[in-house]
């Protein structure tokens, strides 16, 4: 007999099947149910939230969907207006689609037409933020509130194109239906410097397209440490917590590191379900920095700060596939002395092929090219290594390996997770459809005569623009928006005047 599910209803009951959806009539109606949003699992979890809210007295709860820059933003409700934010959403200003990483608006947010390439963002009206319970995590570094992520719909309950949560499992869809499921696997680094001052001072006020000062801090190591066991006990009372936290946030986390360089450490999450490792890094990146403000320290996944110049922080990706009938990883080869299967090895291609154009989302600040420096442990140029970290693409693994996998090492930890991952499958899976076959690989990544990373972002937006690929995966629409947000950082970027400028001219001229 199958196991039913604690939220199902008998057949008898339910006039149709089991099911979990709310039989109340106040229960149903509302938005989520009139557009058929959520499955299931959805509504058994939701049941199963609001009780977890009434025997845990949760008081508040945070709404939050993730927007182009991979930071989360929403509303924070009462406890009293949470169900119906479970029966028809959160509204939020559209305009939050459109905004660069200052939060300056980058397109006409105020007219009929925005310029954006499709409508519903006219006069910055709202969209609807649909829950998913399935994310629900009770907070551990506050008192009584929970969180959990969120869609984004239009008010007609059109989706968003714009929704970076539903691009990637749009992709995996389009994937699944070819008899594939992706596994991945995170390896995010970040500094934590030692606060010196917790309180926002006048410097440190901005605006649109001009923010305030950073805070000041200080180192908290020394650096040239790699795996040192006597430097993390320095750091005891900081792992201890984020052990802790990301531990009750039910995340995959498998270990906790000191880096190279100083102040810098490492966290490696269990590899999973592409689309359940980008929702656990997104809630891993707040919960670190959240739970280090709260012992004085200033955690941050930029890529490079100033102080770091020792090493900068990358993200790992580990990808692979697998036949969802049969779950035999696809990259694991047959042959002896193989390091991947064909399959493996034209996806492989397409990660080279289009590895200028997913930078763009790999790597998608002004400060994460600045980490694309040789001899750095981080790659500078497009090539690839049997188990090689010097190699923009590192591949482990073998003949009767079930863990046959791919690791892109260009990547920085300030990425939007689920751009990120989908930047891998489109590319990936260009090459098995076109049939590409991989260079040799490389054994002296930073002196081979290979096709250099892009240098700037300003280079690896244009190389997206002109990427038929991604235009074909993701569309022209989405392409152009996300294009024109960041030439506008870009552009921002470089009509600033640099210390460096200063120090250089200003005195000799």
């Amino acid at each position: 007999m199958r196991e039913r599910n604690a939220d199902e209803r008998p057949v008898a009951a339910a006039g149709g099947g089991a099911s979990a959806r709310p039989l109340l009539g106040e229960d149903r109606g509302g938005f989520i149910d009139r557009h058929d949003l959520w499955s299931e699992a959805q509504y058994a979890a939701a049941g199963q939230m609001r009780r977890v809210i009434d025997e845990l007295g949760i008081e508040m709860v945070r709404f939050s969907f993730v927007d182009q820059h991979g930071i989360l933003r929403g509303k924070t409700l009462t406890r009293a207006a949470v169900p119906a934010a479970l029966r028809s959403g959160v509204t939020a200003p559209s305009s939050l689609l459109l905004k660069d990483t200052s939060g300056l608006s980058v397109f006409a947010v105020f007219a009929a037409d925005t310029g954006v390439g499709v409508g519903g963002f006219g006069g910055a009206g709202d969209i609807v933020l649909v829950p998913d319970p399935t994310t629900f995590r009770v907070l551990p570094w506050t008192e009584r509130t929970a969180t959990l992520l969120c869609d984004v719909r239009f008010p007609d309950g059109a989706p968003v194109p714009f929704c970076t949560r539903s691009i990637l499992r749009d992709g995996l869809a389009a994937l699944a239906a070819r008899g594939y499921g992706m596994t991945v696997g995170a390896e995010l680094e970040f500094h934590v410097f030692r606060a010196v001052d917790a309180g926002v001072g006048p410097e440190q006020v901005g605006g649109p397209g001009r923010p305030g000062a950073a805070p000041a801090a200080l180192p908290t190591t020394r650096g040239a440490q790699l795996l040192h066991d006597e430097g993390l006990d320095a750091m005891q009372p900081l792992v201890d917590a984020l052990y802790r936290g990301l531990t009750l946030l039910d995340l995959p986390l498998r270990s906790i590191e000191l880096e190279f360089g100083p102040s810098q450490f490492e966290l490696t999450m269990e590899a999973g379900d592409a689309a359940d490792i980008a929702d656990a890094v997104v809630l891993c990146r707040t919960a670190v920095r959240r739970i280090s403000a709260g012992l004085g320290y200033h955690a941050t996944f930029m890529s490079r700060p100033q102080g770091a110049d020792g090493a900068s922080t990358g993200w790992h990706l580990h990808q692979s596939l697998h036949e969802l009938a049969t779950g035999v990883g696809a990259f694991v080869p047959d042959a002896p002395g193989a390091t991947l299967s064909p399959l493996g090895a034209r996806y492989l291609a397409g990660l080279l092929d289009h590895a200028l154009a997913a930078a763009a989302f790999t790597t998608p600040t002004v400060n994460g090219y600045k980490r694309y420096q040789p001899y750095s442990l981080a790659p500078d140029r497009v090539t690839w290594g049997i188990d090689n970290k010097g190699a923009m693409i590192r591949a482990v693994g073998g003949p009767g390996d079930p863990a046959t996998r791919l690791e892109n090492r260009s990547g920085e930890p300030a990425a939007n997770p689920y751009l990120y991952i989908t930047s891998q499958l489109v590319s990936g899976m260009d090459g098995i459809d076109r049939g590409l076959v991989p260079p040799a690989p490389t054994t002296t990544p930073y002196a081979e005569d290979a096709e250099r990373l892009p240098t700037d972002l300003g280079a690896a937006v244009d190389a997206l623009g002109g990427d038929a690929a991604f235009r074909a995966a993701l569309g022209d629409t989405v392409v152009e928006w996300y294009a024109t947000i960041k030439r506008a950082e870009f552009d921002r970027y470089l009509r600033h005047v640099s210390d460096w400028e200063q120090r250089e001219y200003f005195g000799i001229f």
